[in-house]
């Protein structure tokens, strides 16, 4: 595997840190090298959020994401700021349950409503950070969703296992759906 790199940004609260950390935590259970680095804005929930994910089958010697191969948008500030930033041949996917206008960017854009269909389909808008992380899988393809599943299982709270398996899996069938579309 060459070098990947992901961006996971969006508002305080939604758990796209904890989705870089199981993102990593997964890959690194592959045998790849991985960095996961975060930054949080002035209000922890509500504020900004970014974490970010490198994962390559060789040692990494810069720890920060310069280009990302992909970037997931769950707010419209979040896609303000990264939205045109990644990769010409990168992959931007939005939540399009909060981000309705895409003309920042020209290149690939996967718009799904992840935060709407987490609370249709799950019953739970909390579990949108792992419908996502299916999601972004899904169409990236680093890392196999049984390790991923057990990665989802070792990071979410007991009592919560069959909610977030349930999210991953909604994640993975959206990108599947979507691959099948041919877009």
């Amino acid at each position: 595997m060459n070098r990947k790199e992901f961006r996971l940004s969006g508002s305080g609260g939604q758990g796209l840190i904890l989705a870089a950390i199981i993102l990593a935590d997964a890959a690194g259970q592959e045998g790849n090298y991985v960095v996961q680095t975060q930054s949080y804005g002035p209000e922890a929930r509500g504020g900004a959020s970014k974490a970010e994910v490198i994962i390559d089958s060789q040692e990494i010697d810069y720890p920060k994401v310069t280009n990302p191969d992909f970037v997931l948008t769950m707010s419209g500030k979040a896609y303000e700021k990264y939205g045109s930033a990644y990769q010409e041949e990168g992959t931007l996917l939005v939540d399009s349950t909060f981000v309705k206008d895409l003309s920042l960017s020209n290149k690939k854009v996967v718009a799904l409503p992840i935060t709407r269909l987490a609370r249709e389909k799950i019953g739970k808008e909390i579990v949108s950070n792992i419908v996502a992380l299916g999601v972004i899988n899904g169409l990236a393809r680093v890392i196999g969703d049984e390790t991923l599943k057990q990665a989802v299982l070792s990071h979410t709270p007991a009592g919560t296992e069959e909610l977030n398996v349930k999210a991953l899996e909604l994640g993975l069938a959206l990108a599947r759906e979507y691959l099948k579309k041919g877009k």
